[in-house]
């Protein structure tokens, strides 16, 4: 195994944190158990699944899925937000609601597939496309996800475009200063949906 990690270090691949990458396919999703691992605080997103299990009540045991309006639907209390939200505060609010039907009710949500913490890498990289991701990934991963740049990239004007409050911010990368380990600071953590653009 250490031989295997020196060899791969030796050939330039940026080795993160495991737990945090672990990039998967957009059709596939990362395993629930990794994210509880790493962040425990993990807050929803769209096509997330939940697993809410009501105690002593099979119908209202079910998997529900976090819609693009970052809601989801459940029996008798309607619709709930779900979005930005952890799976501790769904559960509280599941409790709230439902007491007005049951006593006392004992209310557990788990989440069972993440889908939604998405980044897109685009242009001059060996393996473009859209990654399923864990929440801690810097910029140099998701080029790492995506095959490293090509002979041609321009390595030191690459942009991370964000969305922030319906509006588009463009933060530059400069991978050249990077590799030289100048700038380090601008190696910063992704966001959902965030799109690293190689010219």
């Amino acid at each position: 195994m250490g031989r295997l990690v020196r060899s791969m270090l030796s050939g330039g691949l940026i080795i993160g944190v495991v737990l945090a990458v672990m990039p998967v396919h957009a059709e596939d999703a990362m395993p629930a158990s990794l994210v509880s691992q790493f962040e425990p605080g993990y807050r929803l997103g769209a096509e997330d699944v939940l697993l809410v299990s009501v105690w002593k009540d099979e119908q209202l045991t079910r998997e529900v899925v976090v819609r693009p309006d970052g809601m989801f639907s459940f029996p008798l209390v309607g619709d709930i937000q779900a979005e930005n939200q952890t799976v501790e505060d769904i559960r509280g609010e599941l409790v709230k609601r439902l007491t007005k039907y049951i006593p006392n009710p004992n209310v557990s949500v788990a989440v069972t597939k993440v889908a939604s913490y998405k980044v897109y890498v685009v242009g001059r990289v060996n393996k473009p496309g859209e990654y399923v991701i864990g929440h801690y990934t810097d910029v140099l991963q998701a080029l790492s996800l995506a095959g490293g740049l090509t002979p041609f990239a321009g390595e030191n004007d690459i942009k991370v475009m964000r969305r922030v409050r319906g509006g588009q911010q463009a933060i530059p990368f400069r991978y050249g200063d990077i590799r030289k380990g100048r700038d380090l600071e601008q190696n910063i953590l992704l966001q959902r949906g965030d799109v690293v653009m190689v010219p």
